[in-house]
């Protein structure tokens, strides 16, 4: 991905946009959707390519289009109702600024979001996102081409917490909690009950459980909400940074601690000067 494209202007414009987002998801009532649409944007990343990931490809017809994205265009068109607003915002960073404000409001972390992601119009090719049908080896195979861990995987599954399958985007129907729009720990507490009539556990849920590595996240989140929330709120920053180049952001920092070191030199070489002036 491209360096960031991130000044005080571009910042302060991200701002109304968050405040933008937070009426249209209360409004629509849409963030699981939303939370559906920056996973799937950014979770294309091939860390050994360097292709894909959260750069705003997944509004092109021929992703979009993609199996697993089915369902997707709804939450591109409620977006395009802020960018219409903000038409400096990338696309980028709208979709991955939906997914963090869909989690606070709705009882969840607070996320970290740094913006700047720049736009692409290449898409990746189809199947990088994960396979509910499949089990553990799966779920490693694709975490890890995105350069995320064991954690990662247990904690991004949490975000089923929100929302439901649909059999029209899937070959499944259900949810996952007995709330689909309270973002909380319930997801793990009824992964450890075991199977259940009323909620939903696809393959990749099970595998969870199943695989001890995993299941020992899951006792952890199922028994600390605190402990998930905090290793949620670092997994999803670490995924919507996916390819993020971040020297712009630092070098802004780096500028204002340079001026401040700058002027903070420029006032104690004249506070020196005056003293001499008055000594001699």
């Amino acid at each position: 991905m491209a360096k960031a494209i991130a000044d005080a202007e571009y910042v302060k414009e991200i701002e109304k946009a968050r405040r933008d987002l937070r009426a249209l998801i209360s409004s629509r009532n849409c963030a699981p959707l939303m939370l559906r649409l920056a996973w799937h944007d950014a979770g294309t990343y091939d860390v050994k390519t360097r292709t894909g990931g959260p750069n705003g490809s997944i509004r092109n017809a021929r992703e979009l289009n993609h199996a697993a994205n089915k369902g997707l265009e709804t939450a591109v068109l409620f977006c395009e109702d802020v960018k219409a607003k903000h038409p400096k915002v990338s696309y980028a960073d709208l979709y991955q600024l939906a997914g963090v404000v869909a989690v606070e409001i709705t009882g969840g972390p607070t996320i970290d979001f740094v913006p700047g992601r720049k736009d692409s119009l290449e898409s990746p090719a189809e199947g990088r996102l994960p396979d509910a049908k499949q089990g553990a080896s799966h779920l490693r195979e694709i975490f890890y081409r995105m350069g995320l861990s064991d954690r990662d995987i247990v904690a991004l599954s949490g975000g089923h917490t929100l929302g439901k399958a649909h059999r029209d985007r899937s070959d499944f129907e259900g949810q996952w909690t007995k709330d689909p729009f309270k973002f909380d720990n319930s997801y793990f507490v009824e992964l450890l009950k075991g199977e259940s009539k009323d909620l939903l556990k696809l393959p990749t849920d099970k595998a969870l459980v199943e695989d001890p590595m995993f299941r020992k996240y899951v006792e952890l989140y199922a028994k600390d909400e605190d402990a998930f929330f905090k290793d949620y709120a670092t997994s999803h920053k670490k995924l919507s940074e996916l390819g993020f180049i971040l020297k712009n952001h630092r070098s802004i920092l780096a500028t204002g601690v340079i001026g401040f070191g700058i002027a903070l030199t420029a006032v104690i070489l004249g506070y020196l000067h005056e003293l001499n002036k008055r000594t001699n």
